[in-house]
């Protein structure tokens, strides 16, 4: 027994010939991991040091000097991990033969999730036990999220390979471009056209427009404040608006005049009697993204650029710093805004005061506008634009890091324990994967609700367009050949700073509307070139291979679910089109087969927070109708709707632009917002929700009924 004690002891001691074996293998995958390559002592502050592990599949990379490098593949953070306490006695030399590429352990014990004494049980283990784990394959990775590709530090090879993909992606990619705006273009010449032949004819081709009258008078607006401010402006005076605002002690506008139709938030912000202050925040993986805070100038004094600066990347941490005028006063309840696809969040602040965001504001919000990562100026501790690591992100490191970094420093500059979020498009699908329970279902207890406006869960018809399908058939490699492995098209972001912003805003739309099939029936058209200053913005080309690409969403058309789950829970409730005939039948003939719970596939745990969904009924892009059918067939057991809406002549683009939105769907998104906040006695009550009564959830309710009934039963 002492014999084989020792032997054991002996054997989980590196020799001095194993420990140098081991000090040069974690030098070279440190190497393999590290910002730049090392020689000669130098660049040593950049060294790859240790892999975090954020979720059980996201390890970012810590290096010397504290700062974080992007996501790399799990079993090289794993090799990495192990190597490092392999050197400090910690692990058994046993496992070091198990750290190839081919095999790996248990992401959830890397991260830190197993318990503490994981080494220790490890070198308990029986060697059958480790033969078995060298012969498992390598962790399987979700099917729609597969692994994204290693970029090591600068090369000689590898920057002959980055400059071959700029180089053939900026040609390939501007000629598919090209045919994009050919075919836009060619495909408006009826509506053209007929447009012109109208006026020709002494007719208005607007009159059918649904709101016609509405955006003249609109219009008529506008140019009399232009005027009014122009003419004021000139002689040191204040214009009727500030006067009129004065007197009613509402909102001064300090901008003014004519549009100049520009990229900036702010300005349109002052237009309306607010300002906005720029926030950097950064992300867990390093990147340093754009966090916009809205506010009346009355009762809010501006912080200086050091506090509005990034503070690191750990999450959830530190007090608030909010700073009101009058500290007796009580507090806004904060809600966060994202954006959609190849957008900022300066979308939600294009129309005035019946934007959005300025809407909120108004209310009695405190209103953040969140932007992912790259945005306009894409920006990370310790990458540059060239570094193929900048740009190898998809929807998960999106919602994962840029998701959670933008509600923690919302937590943080606030001091609330939770805020509301609400979201378009591509933003609700952040939202959507980073609640899932495999995901950061941590983040949920972090908002009251989620209201997603035109939530992007499952695929509409549109995804069979020609030129999707171009983009979905061809592979992964010849992908990367034509778009790259840095920015999607940058010579879109190049066009915007070139042309006219007039000609730019009916490129924009045309092009778009070709693509996305939308029109701008319900939008003020006077508006129109400022809400196409703010898109596109920069993304990764890996991030459109996840939309776009033969291996993930246009693939299985769902976020979360491959295309075999989906349609056999659709078979099952009976929703699949022609398949739903016979659904009366397959019930009876699977009555008594062995069969899955409808919760057994739900994508969230109990700690999802509440939704709300408005959903666009005339919207090809993506089928909001498949993820409340969802809902409602009990598919998500844990998932409480306390609100959903669907808007049958909506498209996708109406729920944040439609002249009808404040009427349709901003109010109701106040007062959503104002029934689920949490702390609604330290709050101001916003405009509108005085008579709005607090939510109870469901589960709250039935034991509170269930405490008064016993309560009477034992009177």
């Amino acid at each position: 027994m002492g014999l084989g004690t020792d032997h054991h002891l002996a054997g989980s001691q590196p020799s001095g010939s194993a420990s140098v074996q081991t000090a040069i293998q974690f030098a070279q995958q440190a190497e393999k991991l590290s910002l730049q390559t090392t020689h000669d002592n130098e660049n040593t502050e950049s060294v790859a040091v240790e892999a975090k592990f954020v979720t059980p599949q996201d390890p970012v990379i810590v290096t010397a000097d504290g700062n974080r490098l992007p996501t790399v593949p799990l079993e090289q953070a794993y090799k990495l991990n192990i190597l490092k306490e392999e050197l400090d006695g910690d692990v058994p030399k046993e496992e070091i033969g198990q750290t190839d590429d081919n095999a790996q352990a248990s992401p959830s014990a890397v991260a830190g999730f197993g318990p503490s004494s994981h080494a220790h049980t490890k070198a308990k283990q029986k060697s059958s036990e480790g033969s078995l784990r060298r012969s498992m394959p390598p962790t399987n990775t979700h099917p729609l999220f597969p692994p994204l590709p290693l970029y090591g530090p600068p090369s000689l090879l590898r920057d002959i390979q980055c400059w071959t993909f700029r180089i053939s992606s900026f040609f390939l990619s501007a000629a598919f471009l090209g045919v994009i705006v050919l075919g836009a273009l060619f495909t408006n010449i009826p509506t053209v056209c007929m447009r012109t032949w109208k006026r020709i004819t002494l007719q208005n081709p607007d009159a059918k427009r649904p709101f016609y009258e509405e955006e003249i008078r609109r219009q008529n607006t506008r140019k009399e404040q232009e005027r009014s401010w122009k003419r004021r402006k000139s002689q040191g005076e204040k214009t009727p608006d500030q006067e009129r605002a004065q007197g009613n002690d509402e909102y001064v506008p300090t901008e003014g005049g004519p549009d100049p139709v520009i990229c900036d938030v702010g300005y349109y912000a002052r237009r309306v009697g607010l300002d906005i202050e720029e926030f950097q925040v950064q992300t867990e993986d390093g990147f340093v993204i754009d966090l916009w805070h809205v506010y009346d100038p009355r009762e809010y004094t501006r912080l200086n650029d050091e506090e509005r600066s990034y503070r690191g990347p750990e999450l959830f941490t530190g007090d608030n710093r909010k700073r009101l005028r009058d500290p007796s006063q009580k507090r806004k309840f904060p809600v966060l805004l994202m954006h959609g696809l190849l957008q900022s969040s300066g979308a939600y602040c294009v129309n005035d005061d019946d934007s959005l965001a300025f809407y909120l504001c108004k209310s009695g919000y405190d209103v953040w506008l969140g932007n992912n990562r790259c945005g306009f100026k894409p920006k990370h501790v310790l990458l540059d634009y060239s570094d193929p690591r900048m740009w190898c992100w998809n929807i998960r490191q999106m919602g994962v890091f840029d998701l959670s970094a933008l509600v923690s420093r919302v937590l943080f500059e606030t001091g609330f324990e939770k805020i509301g979020l609400i979201c378009h498009s591509q933003g609700t699908t952040e939202t959507f994967v980073a609640l899932a329970k495999e995901q950061r279902p941590e983040l949920g207890e972090k908002l009251t609700v989620f209201c997603a406006l035109a939530p992007a869960a499952y695929a509409g018809p549109l995804i069979g367009k020609m030129y999707f399908k171009f983009m979905r058939i061809i592979s992964p490699g010849l992908f990367r050949v034509m778009f790259g492995i840095h920015a999607f098209i940058p010579l879109m972001m190049t066009m915007h700073g070139i042309l006219p912003p007039g000609l730019y805003g009916w490129l924009g739309y045309t092009v778009f509307s070709f693509l996305f099939d939308w029109t701008d029936t319900r939008w003020d058209r006077g508006l129109r070139d400022r809400m196409f200053q703010f898109a596109p913005v920069y993304v990764s080309a890996e991030s459109m291979r996840w939309w776009l690409g033969r291996e993930c969403f246009a693939k299985h058309k769902c976020i979360l679910s491959t295309k075999e789950e989906w349609r056999s829970e659709e078979r099952e409730d009976g929703t699949d089109g022609p398949l739903a005939e016979t659904a009366s039948q397959r019930a009876i003939q699977t009555r008594d087969h062995h069969r899955k719970p409808k919760g057994a596939t739900a994508w969230y745990n109990e700690k999802v927070c509440p939704f709300a969904l408005w959903v666009a009924g005339n919207d090809d892009l993506v089928d909001g109708r498949k993820l409340l059918h969802r809902f409602e067939r009990g598919r998500e057991p844990h998932v409480r709707v306390v609100h959903s809406k669907v808007l049958p002549e909506y498209e996708h683009l109406d729920v944040i632009w439609a002249m009808d939105a404040v009427d349709q769907i901003f109010r109701e998104i106040r007062e959503v917002l104002w029934k689920t906040c949490n702390v609604r006695d330290q709050c101001r009550v916003p405009k509108g929700c005085e008579d709005v009564v607090a939510w109870i959830p469901e589960a709250t309710r039935a034991d509170d009924e269930d405490a008064e009934q016993s309560s009477s039963d034992s009177a």
